[in-house]
């Protein structure tokens, strides 16, 4: 078939995506494989152990906590979401996939995304009480409040998102099935339509905003209110105490929201080489998992203290 006639073909209503992997980079996909699996490893472990520790540690059954035993668990479905598809690209080549299956990824990606920008935004509201009004922190943030602040975090991550697959659902016509990417992609997808997509950008688009930027704003908000709080008090180790309180959710907070809109912004408006945005997307998503663990482990001494002890422990039942 010549390349004319390739350019030419259209699609209706496809059953099968194929996942290119990382454009450019398909020499050395099967060595990229290794520390994106390394990653993962780190992400499963980190955030399983604090799914373990905090229900089991008494001390830790504090919003704060909670919200980050919620992260782990978000953290661990969007490992779970990525990995094994994108692995599988990269070292058997297995470059297809279902495109129902497909949308199904790319519903779960995005929400769990969307979920983790929920939960970044209660810690900080738990933050902003904790340190604003601490007398009140356990009244106001009680178990039934954290419960519907989670479900609320919840409904609005898959409502949302939702809608774009359902979106993608009524196109019909694609110039392609070849997505030039690791991962099903929202925008990956609606650009391979022959159809208009004009709501599925401005759904995006609109998504995008209202989470991402929705709940960035009102972090922003709280931080500005938290410093104001913190340079107030008189005493400056007592300013150094409620600074170190936020230290490890702003890191996690800047670390996800500065890749989440590089990501975001570059794909639509940018034009950035494709490997270089495929591989930043696919950091974006799975370092953050990674990385938070070891951030609150650090920081945390009854955390870091449990952990020391399951380790030591092992090695003891070893030898």
């Amino acid at each position: 078939m010549s390349s004319v006639e390739a350019n030419n073909m259209s699609y209706l209503n496809p059953r099968t995506a194929i996942l290119t992997g990382i454009p450019g980079l398909e020499h050395v996909q099967f060595w990229i494989g290794f520390p994106f699996f390394a990653v993962c490893l780190v992400a499963l472990l980190g955030n399983i152990i604090l799914l373990i520790i905090i229900p089991a540690e008494r001390s830790l059954h504090q919003p704060m906590y909670i919200f980050l035993a919620v992260l782990a668990a978000t953290d661990i479905g969007l490992c779970a979401a990525i990995a094994p598809k994108m692995l599988a690209i990269f070292w058997f080549r297995a470059y297809s996939m279902a495109f129902d299956a497909c949308l199904a990824q790319l519903f779960f990606i995005h929400t769990l995304q969307c979920m983790e920008s929920g939960i970044l935004l209660a810690m900080a509201f738990d933050r902003y009480i904790a340190i604003c009004d601490p007398l009140r922190h356990t009244s106001i943030l009680t178990p039934p409040i954290l419960r519907r602040m989670i479900v609320v975090v919840v409904i609005r991550a898959v409502v949302l998102v939702g809608l774009l697959p359902s979106l993608i659902k009524r196109l019909h016509l694609f110039h392609s099935v070849q997505i030039a990417h690791s991962y099903c992609e929202h925008m990956a997808v609606v650009k391979l339509a022959a159809d208009d997509v004009q709501v599925n950008k401005i759904c995006g688009l609109f998504v995008g905003f209202s989470i991402l930027g929705f709940d960035m704003t009102f972090i922003l908000i709280s931080y500005a209110l938290i410093f104001r709080a913190v340079f107030r008090l008189p005493q400056k180790e007592a300013r150094i105490k409620a600074f170190n309180t936020c230290t490890a959710h702003i890191f996690v907070f800047l670390e996800f929201y500065i890749l989440a809109f590089f990501s975001f912004f570059s794909l639509r408006f940018g034009h950035v080489v494709p490997s270089t945005h495929i591989l930043l997307s696919t950091i974006y998503l799975l370092l953050p998992p990674a990385l938070n663990p070891i951030v609150y482990g650090v920081k945390n001494m009854v955390i870091r203290r449990r952990v020391e002890q399951i380790f030591l422990l092992n090695r003891g039942c070893q030898q």
